[in-house]
This record gives structure tokens, sequence and C-alpha cells, in this order.
């Protein structure tokens, strides 16, 4: 029998010293940003990768060594590590390690989970998953859901199971001249209104409510329900956040929930970020009242840790999903029979599904609901400490305290100065100090007006490195004086 080489290409990779070459990088990456060593991200600018990475297409093989070797020079050193202490940037994980190993052999089966026979495993553990996190919320076993690519997928998932609720014609007819309306807090993730465009209802058909202290004001809520009502005007929805991107603050789903229950409008909640407060004993209040929800999106590759990517839809009935996805594909889904319960792809938006339940399940086996609450403890009280570090020190200002793990601060140095002015320190500040390699933070708008903005999501970030992050903000703060932009001493701004 002639050898055919390019099987025997193939069949040289899956050799144990292979995947152990693979594994022993990962390692090594992982135990040193751990232990805080190396730049938190890299120096070079796009255009500078541009030029590393311009090569024609590959036409040949290499040796897997030589691939190996240009990974470890070209790509590793260059990575933003989020493993690494003193990343504090967005709301992306230092994964958990056994969630990390199991990756491989999720891509190694490469089930799809969209039909049942596909994934045989798989689906049914996705299925135990959907019970188990909607027990959590205080659901029945009446409820149902699926994995998504993330919150933005789980948040159009859930809308549009509500414009079904709301307009069961829509899938054939499509919304009409007179659509109804979403109302949603103004610091609700960009992905509600994004869903409210692209489910056809336009954005003008999207309102914002105001915030108050940072959470969805109730009384312009009520306000607005209640001329909505006068004019008329049907409410496909209320979103509510239980964890907003910009501060990590909860809206009061208790009142909000009580307030739909009355007038029969669906709720959902954008939990992406601070639904795993249903796994902690102290922060568990701060979710009071989700099980009033008609729909809740979660992402486990926030704050639960996980890798990307993990993110989940639930609903409290599950029969809401399969009228949010009326399609029939005779030749993929069987109408009738045991089939049509366990196959996800006519509750999913997707097709082609990646087996991610089995790295969530995987996870929980592993560390259990227990860890996984203390973990999101410790994330959040690394944010009160900074806070306690930021109001004693002369310079910074806390803007808020947290409510979870993310926390928005201000450098107090140009208080005499213009709005302008400081907006243009804040934007400077930031891009030096991430430039430098010693730390990695983002900013965001508030009261129209740019801050700094931490995010913990790593349980490696300590005290020290919080002092770390402050002595290296003062330390750009008296470069860019340097550089000309007009900065007083320090503790001017005391």
């Amino acid at each position: 029998m002639v050898d055919d080489p390019l099987l025997a290409a193939l069949d040289a990779d899956i050799r144990p010293e292979v995947g152990a070459a693979f594994l022993d990088i990962i390692a090594r990456y992982l135990a040193g940003t751990a232990r805080g060593e190396g730049p938190v991200t890299t120096p070079l600018s796009a255009e500078d990768l541009v030029a590393r990475f311009d090569q024609p297409l590959p036409d040949q093989e290499q040796p897997l060594a030589t691939v190996l070797e240009r990974l470890e020079r070209d790509v590793l050193p260059h990575v933003t590590r989020l493993t690494h202490p003193m990343y504090m940037g967005h709301q992306v994980s230092a994964p958990l390690p056994a969630a990390i190993w199991i990756e491989s052999l999720i891509s190694a089966i490469n089930n799809s989970t969209a039909v049942q026979e596909m994934a045989p495993p798989v689906t049914v553990i996705e299925h135990q998953l959907v019970r188990w996190l909607s027990s959590l919320v205080g659901w029945s076993d009446q409820s149902g859901g699926t994995l998504t690519s993330g919150g933005t997928e789980a948040t159009f998932t859930a809308l549009l199971a509500a414009r079904a609720a709301a307009m069961p014609e829509a899938w054939e007819q499509g919304v009409g001249a007179d659509p109804p309306v979403v109302v949603y807090g103004e610091t609700a993730h960009y992905a509600v209104p994004r869903a409210v465009a692209q489910l056809g209802l336009g954005l003008r058909h999207g309102i914002a409510i105001p915030s108050r202290e940072h959470r969805m004001d109730l009384d312009a809520l009520t306000a607005t329900l209640a001329r909505l009502a006068t004019e008329g005007k049907r409410i496909m929805a209320v979103v509510a956040t239980a964890g907003s991107t910009p501060t990590g603050s909860f809206d009061d789903l208790d009142a909000i929930g009580r307030l739909c229950e009355e007038r029969g409008i669906w709720l959902h909640v954008d939990g992406a970020h601070g639904a795993t407060a249903l796994f902690s004993d102290a922060h568990r209040h701060r979710v009071a009242g989700i099980h009033r929800a008609r729909s809740l999106a979660w992402d486990p590759h926030k704050t639960m840790l996980l890798p990307l990517s993990a993110g989940m839809v639930l609903v409290r009935n599950g029969a809401d999903l399969d009228q949010a996805f009326l399609q029939r594909a005779p030749y993929l889904f069987h109408a009738g029979g045991a089939r049509r319960v366990w196959d996800l792809g006519p509750r999913s938006f997707q097709c082609s599904r990646r087996g991610d339940a089995l790295k969530l399940w995987f996870a929980l086996q592993r560390y259990g609901a227990r860890s996984v609450g203390a973990l999101y403890d410790r994330l959040c009280e690394t944010a009160q400490a900074l806070h306690r570090e930021l109001a004693a020190h002369p310079d910074f200002e806390p803007l808020h305290h947290p409510e979870s793990n993310i926390l928005c601060f201000r450098y107090r140095g140009l208080e005499s100065a213009g709005e302008a002015s400081q907006d243009r320190v804040h934007f400077e500040l930031r891009q030096r100090y991430n430039r430098s390699g010693a730390g990695w933070i983002t900013m965001t708008v508030l009261g129209g007006r740019r801050v700094l903005r931490v995010t913990i999501m790593n349980p490696r970030t300590r005290l020290e490195h919080l002092q770390q992050l402050l002595a290296g903000l003062e330390h750009e703060a008296r470069g860019l004086a340097a550089s000309g932009l007009p900065l007083p001493p320090s503790g001017a701004g005391a």
C-alpha cells in the first residue's frame, strides 16, 4: 500500500508529543503571566504588527517546530495577557484552568449541538446546565434556554421571543408600520438598541430611561409606561440591567419586575455580567426579583471566568424560545417525537453550534458552585479595596461605590482647567499607561466626562497590584506634565 503523504502529515500531528508541545507553551504562558511576569500588552502599534505578519499565503507545509517557534516569537509576546494580575481592563476573564484545558477536547470531538444526534451527550449536558442555572434564578422546570456566543446574541434572542409574544404574525408578515416599543435604561449595553434595530422595529422605537445613581430611574420608568399606555402604544419589552457595563450597577429588578407584572409587560434582564451574583451569598441580594423576568442574558465567560465564548439565554417558559424561531428544516429538525425536545437548533440563532456547554459543565464539576461564588466575591472585594485606596489618595477620586467588580474614577489634577482639558488628560493618561506595559485599564464616559475605569477580572489581582496601578498612573501623569499638558503639582486636586 502506497503511503498517502497528506494523511501522513495529519497523522504526525496527533502524536502525544505534539499535544505536549502545545500544552507546554500554554502552561508556561499561564504560569508566567499569573506571576506577573512581562508586560501586560505589547508596545507595538497595529502598523508594527502588520509589518511583522506581512507575508504571502503559505503554499507548502512547514515543520511543526518552525510554526511553534513563530508562535512563541511573534504572537505570544504581543497578546494582551488577561491572566496577568495587572490586567484590569475589559470584561473578559482570566479563564479557569480546567476550562482552558478542555477546549482542545471540545475541538477534537467537534460535535455540533444543533441536533441531538450530532452531539448525543453534549446536548443533554446543555439541557442540564439550563436546568441548573434556571433553578438558581428561581424558575420551575418549565423554563428553558440555550448557550449563545455571548450577551449580544442572548439579548437578541430574548427580544425575538418577546416580539413573537407581542406580534405572533411578525415572522410571516413583518412588524408593519406601527411596531411596538422597547424600553431600557440609558446605560444599557449597546446590544439592546442594536437588537431593536435588527428586529425591524427601528431605533426610534427604543426608549431610553434616564439614570439615577447609575441605575434606571424608577419614577421615570413608571411615568414612561403610563404615558405609553395613555398613547395606546404597545410595549414589547422592558430591559433591565444586572451589572451595567459602565459602572457594574444593578437596576432594582424586584421593583421593575412588579411594574411589568402589573402591566403584563415582558421583562428581559441583561445579566450578562452580574447574574453570577446568584452564586454568591454576599451579593445575591443585588439580583433580588430576577425571578420576575421572562428572559435573562448571562455570560459565563465574564464573571464565571470561562474562556470565550460561553453566553446563555434563559427563559421562564421554554416554549417562548420555540415561538421565537419558527423555521422549518425537515432535513435537520424532525417535528414530533422525542428528538424535537432535545434538538437545540430550533431554539437558537446558531446552527453550527460549538459544544461550549462541555466547558461550563466541566468547570462546575471541577470547582463547584461554592467556588464560583467565592471567586465572584473576590473580584468584588478587590474592587472595594480599590475604592478605599482611591478615596485615601489625594490625586484620584472614586466616582461611585462598586456594586460588583467595576469601578470608575478620575484624576483630580485638572479641576481648575476646563472639561475638554480633563477629557484630554484622562484619554492620554490611559493611553500612556497601557502602552507602558505596566498594566491595562479602560475608560468610559460618565455625566458627559471621560473617566478612567477598572474591571477586576482576575482573582490573582490583590492589594499590592492596586497600589502599583495608582503609582503607575501617577508616574504617567507626571510624564504628561513634562510633555506640556498643564498638570499642577501632586496633591493639588485634594
